[in-house]
């Protein structure tokens, strides 16, 4: 095990760990502490990034760890996945929510969805540029180093991410927003939410992987945020009392687990073309890649 590229990688998610409380202490110190956005939100937002450059540049890392480029070439499909993504798993689960009577859609409004979602689409995306993509690439890269296994690498990434956003579920969130989601206390919703993360860190982890760039994750990230929170939180759906555990857009199991299905999907695609990428002249297993 390479001692270096683990004690990076212990330094790294300590910090990222770190960063969010460094952001509640800095708003600690405002005479009047905001509701939602604030400087100590912004911090904990973009500091992972600045934690992995830096840890990047005193190492001399590889920079290709980071997947910076888009690598449209062979990609654009994976790219419209990610965009296709959440809009196709929510429309299930809106569809199973109907047929169960969990959810209700009497307030649903096309056109107004529509706006906010389009409204918002280039804010989510700068915004996620920081939001959890230096764990999906950096340091799922490191991990891969450390030739961790593919589950270990989804959870120790996917409960970082989910650890990381503690000060945002505890502090940050106005509590309107997270009764909307779950009306259960911040430390409750926490817990749920980081589990969800691991669920959800199968996708993002894949998508770096197979197309060794962070921008599908991104857009996959960007849409997430522009159509199902809203979805939930502005009240485009209500869903019945007690079954948002079990069907809610956001936090719900059987949501959890089609993403995790979708995770895993990507990550057979990704073995299998890795199995038949071409070796001297021939693919794994045996065909001629010259016919």
């Amino acid at each position: 095990m390479d001692k270096k590229v683990l004690r990076n990688t212990v330094v790294f998610i300590v910090l990222v760990i770190l960063s969010g409380w460094i952001g509640v202490l800095v708003d600690s110190t405002l005479p009047e502490r905001p509701d939602g956005d604030s400087p100590g939100m912004g911090i904990w937002l973009v500091l992972p990034m600045f934690i992995a450059i830096a840890i990047n540049i005193f190492s001399k890392g590889s920079w290709k760890d980071f997947g910076f480029k888009p690598n449209f070439k062979g990609n654009i499909k994976w790219y419209l996945i990610a965009a296709l993504i959440f809009p196709v798993v929510t429309a299930t689960v809106l569809t199973i929510g109907v047929i169960t009577e969990w959810i209700d859609l009497s307030t649903f409004d096309l056109r107004t969805l529509t706006l906010a979602f389009s409204s918002t689409l280039l804010f989510n995306f700068i915004k996620n540029i920081f939001d959890g993509t230096p764990l999906h690439s950096y340091l799922t890269s490191q991990l891969l180093k450390l030739n961790l296994n593919d589950w270990k690498i989804y959870l120790i990434v996917g409960s970082v991410w989910g650890i990381w956003h503690l000060p945002y579920y505890l502090v940050f969130l106005p509590e309107t927003d997270l009764q909307a989601v779950l009306p259960v206390s911040r430390a409750i919703i926490s817990i749920f939410m980081i589990i969800t993360m691991v669920c959800w860190a199968v996708m993002f982890i894949e998508l770096y992987r197979v197309t060794k760039s962070i921008w599908p994750g991104v857009v996959l990230h960007m849409v997430e945020d522009s159509l199902v929170n809203p979805l939930v939180v502005s009240g485009f759906v209500s869903i019945a009392a007690g079954k948002e555990i079990l069907i809610s857009p956001i936090i719900g199991i059987t949501t959890s687990i089609l993403y995790l299905l979708i995770g895993v999907g990507i990550r057979t695609y990704r073995i299998e073309a890795n199995r038949m990428l071409p070796v001297d002249g021939e693919s794994v297993s045996g065909k001629s890649v010259n016919g």
